[in-house]
């Protein structure tokens, strides 16, 4: 691992020392200081950590279980690849998954703690761009897309859309624009907002189907791009931020 990766975990209680291990180690991957297809040994890692080999290997398979490593058995541990092709189905399955999600949204009873909680997510973005934090800002992106789809109550979903979101950020940031425009990013959360606020569920969907398909900066929507027009909403428009 290079040096750049966190190195020590202090005064961690013992049973939570593998959630900031895995967590350190996210954050690497995600932000290309691990590479794809670099080995994670354990020993190694808990040398680096200053833990056992058990708080490692707890750490590993919570991130086997988001994509972001593979566990081969007695061969050891690897990152996970990231592709284009495996990106676009990410992609392709994020957006059916929220956009199904925000037309049953509003279907119940209100959720009072909806938009506060949105907002929240929202100032957490801007205050993550103001910083040039991209990471940070990925996270609260992450928590605005899960409370949103919370609201449609599908639970045994939310892990499967959380592994989309971890990849499709991935990408985006190992592939992604450099420098991103990390405040443009917060931004275009607004629209999304103002369709939650007046309670659309289908103008949601397109706001959403819209914000997924334009992950990058620098193309058009890469869904109707691979598959033609007439995705799951309106039109993207070329230079649109994830």
């Amino acid at each position: 691992m290079p040096e750049a990766a966190p190195t020590t975990i202090h005064a961690l209680p013992r049973g939570r020392r593998h959630v900031q291990v895995a967590d350190a180690l996210r954050r690497a991957i995600m932000l290309g200081e691990v590479a794809p297809g670099a080995a994670l040994l354990e020993l190694e890692l808990a040398s680096r950590f200053g833990c056992s080999q058990g708080p490692v290997r707890e750490a590993l398979l919570l991130l086997q279980e988001e994509g972001l490593v593979q566990r081969f058995g007695h061969r050891g541990t690897r990152v996970s690849e990231t592709s284009p092709d495996e990106a676009l189905e990410m992609l392709r399955l994020r957006r059916d998954m929220e956009c199904r999600a925000a037309r049953r949204a509003f279907a119940g009873p209100p959720d009072p703690d909806l938009l506060p909680d949105l907002h929240g997510r929202l100032a957490a973005m801007e205050a993550a761009a103001a910083a040039g934090d991209a990471y940070a800002l990925a996270q609260a992106d992450r928590a605005f897309h899960r409370r949103l789809f919370a609201a449609a109550r599908l639970p045994s979903l939310e892990p499967l859309l959380l592994r989309c979101l971890t990849h499709n950020h991935r990408f985006k940031m190992l592939r992604g624009p450099v420098p991103p425009d990390l405040a443009h990013t917060a931004r275009r959360h607004l629209g999304i907002l103002a369709a939650v606020e007046r309670r659309d569920g289908t103008a949601l969907a397109a706001a959403l189907a819209h914000h997924v398909a334009t992950i990058l900066d620098d193309g058009p929507s890469l869904l109707d791009e691979a598959e033609g027009a007439g995705g799951a909403g309106a039109p993207a428009r070329r230079g649109d931020a994830w």
